[in-house]
């Protein structure tokens, strides 16, 4: 189950990460703040990145990317992040995700993992967190067709 979930994981990731690599510069930073491509993909991985932490007490922001993203007021980060900045937190990420699953056993699989109002076994939060990045990139990808005429191809899943 962990394989098949880690090859499935790991598409919809490359599909983030493709979709970050296609943005052209004009449409990376349309200064709509929230709606902009750059947060969305910041916003996507950050809690990516998050939800693949063991606690959300324990976590710790990748490089200098901060938590903004906790403000309850909505707040953007205190600047725009390059795309070559986000591809590097997405690789990070990738490599966190496989590392995760590869360790992630029926035991560890069932602790309830709980942020707010969220509560979910640890196994299902991997899920949860795997249709949160396909909606982003759905959303990223509408943008690149709509703004730039093409978006990325769909990726098959591979094992390893």
């Amino acid at each position: 189950m962990n394989e098949m979930v880690t090859a499935q994981f790991g598409a919809a990731i490359q599909m983030l990460s493709n979709a970050v690599d296609a943005c052209p510069e004009k449409l990376w930073n349309q200064k709509n703040d929230f709606s902009d491509f750059w947060y969305i993909a910041y916003h996507v991985t950050f809690w990516l990145d998050f939800y693949l932490s063991d606690s959300p007490d324990d976590y710790i922001p990748y490089k200098d990317f901060g938590m903004s993203e906790h403000d309850p007021e909505g707040i953007l980060p205190e600047r725009v992040f390059s795309k070559e900045e986000i591809t590097d937190y997405l690789d990070h990420c990738m490599a966190k995700c496989k590392s995760v699953l590869n360790n992630l056993d029926e035991v560890k699989g069932n602790e309830l993992y709980t942020f707010g109002t969220l509560t979910l076994p640890r196994f299902e939060m991997m899920l949860y967190n795997m249709r949160h990045v396909q909606h982003h990139t759905g959303q990223l990808n509408l943008l690149l067709r709509q703004q730039a005429g093409s978006a990325p191809k769909w990726v098959r899943a591979k094992r390893d």
